[in-house]
């Protein structure tokens, strides 16, 4: 099932062309759901549950399912499809090899949560060994396991099950309900809006001073932001998605035009891939309707694995193909002496004066109960900061 969007409801067509929509309504679902009852489960990790909504909704467009092997091999060595089109990261559904000998080809397997929900049926086309330190070393550009893309792909089973899908019931996205919207949805908003360039703009930290200061140069050239922070499975130690939701609002409200900004969820998991993830990032928010996209200092990376402006590098190699416009930025810091964010390009002033900022150092002040300095964070959003890791910890 596809839906060819109208130029007239977007400036920008979907991934492929087509946005891909492989959730089932009634009366189709209800005939799905029926059958889901004699067919053998599987039972999808947090990971998995993510990719498999992405899919069915079109955030994934032109995916319609889980990849073969031949699109996940040619995704590994160039970054493409099998048929050609860009794409950067495998979005493959594992098991171990005892459960894929369970499984039959032809057949379809009723795909649930932790929760025994049937979220989704899977036809099965295929299951295929991989090799995992080559993924790992492709894919994130490591094989070290400390790193946390890499560690999930050690530990997952060793066969990939491949089909089409279709989305039965989406997870619940509970307390983030209000914000969220499917990529037929935001486009429609923006329509609705008379939108025309929208950048958007991917965290999974709380926004701080160097974030709003690159969001605000780029409202400079756009109709609309499209604030679109990732709820999904994140590492421990990153702030859980509640309390940034919160922060999210409260910079918004205080120091965004409301006509002018918009707050949705991207109910992803986070891969810490880097170059890679910083192209599926793109492509996922053209899907949702987004003309622009924001690059900054090391996109979805972690710790040292990647250089500073690695994914503006690659993506730059790409940007033709991809369609969708990207705003590169340079790190951006406080200066004491301008009394202003800045970036290299604009302040005459020594390092010295310079406050680097960055989600790493709001987490570690956090943890360590520092409050957040105004160069660092804004007080509204700090306070919420705060508070809302103090009572985690009492928890």
């Amino acid at each position: 099932m596809t839906v060819t969007l109208q130029k007239e409801e977007s400036a920008i067509l979907p991934h492929g062309g087509e946005l891909i929509q492989r959730e089932l309504v009634a009366p189709e679902r209800e005939t799905y759901l029926k059958k889901a009852d004699s067919l053998k489960p599987l039972k999808l990790d947090a990971w998995g549950l993510s990719d498999l909504e992405l899919i069915g909704i079109g955030g994934f467009s032109p995916l319609t399912g889980f990849m073969g092997q031949q699109d996940y091999t040619r995704v590994l060595e160039d970054m493409r499809l099998a048929d050609g089109t860009l794409w950067s990261i495998p979005i493959t559904l594992h098991v171990s090899r005892e459960e894929a000998n369970e499984y039959e080809i032809g057949t379809d397997i009723a795909l649930t949560g932790e929760d025994d929900v049937v979220y989704g049926v899977l036809h099965l086309q295929e299951k295929y060994f991989y090799d995992k330190e080559k993924e790992a070393r492709l894919v994130f550009g490591t094989t070290d396991p400390a790193h946390p893309g890499v560690n999930k792909v050690y530990e997952q089973g060793e066969v990939y099950l491949a089909g089409p899908i279709y989305l039965l019931n989406r997870p619940q996205h509970a307390p983030f309900e209000a914000f969220y919207l499917d990529p037929k949805e935001t486009r429609k908003m923006f329509a609705d809006l008379g939108w025309k360039t929208i950048v958007g703009f991917q965290t999974r930290n709380p926004v701080h001073r160097s974030h709003e200061f690159i969001q605000k140069c780029a409202l400079e050239y756009v109709d609309g932001l499209l604030l679109n922070p990732l709820v999904g499975e994140t590492k421990a130690d990153d702030i859980p998605a509640e309390i940034r939701m919160e922060s999210y609002q409260a910079i918004l409200k205080n120091y965004f035009p409301a006509d002018r900004t918009r707050l949705v969820i991207y109910p992803a998991a986070m891969r810490y891939g880097g170059p890679r993830e910083a192209i599926l990032h793109a492509i996922v928010r053209k899907n949702y309707g987004c003309t622009h996209f924001i690059v900054g200092r090391d996109h979805a990376g972690i710790g040292n694995y990647y250089g500073t402006y690695a994914a503006q590098e690659l993506i730059s190699q790409f940007e033709d193909e991809l369609g969708i416009q990207i705003f590169k930025f340079e790190n951006a810091f406080y200066c004491t002496k301008c009394e202003n964010m800045a970036t290299a390009k604009t302040c005459p002033h020594d390092q010295a004066c310079h406050v680097l900022l960055s989600g790493t150092k709001v987490r570690e002040k956090l943890r360590n109960g520092e409050d957040l300095p105004k160069e660092f964070s804004r007080p509204e959003v700090a306070a919420i900061l705060i508070k809302g890791l103090q009572h985690q910890r009492r928890i």
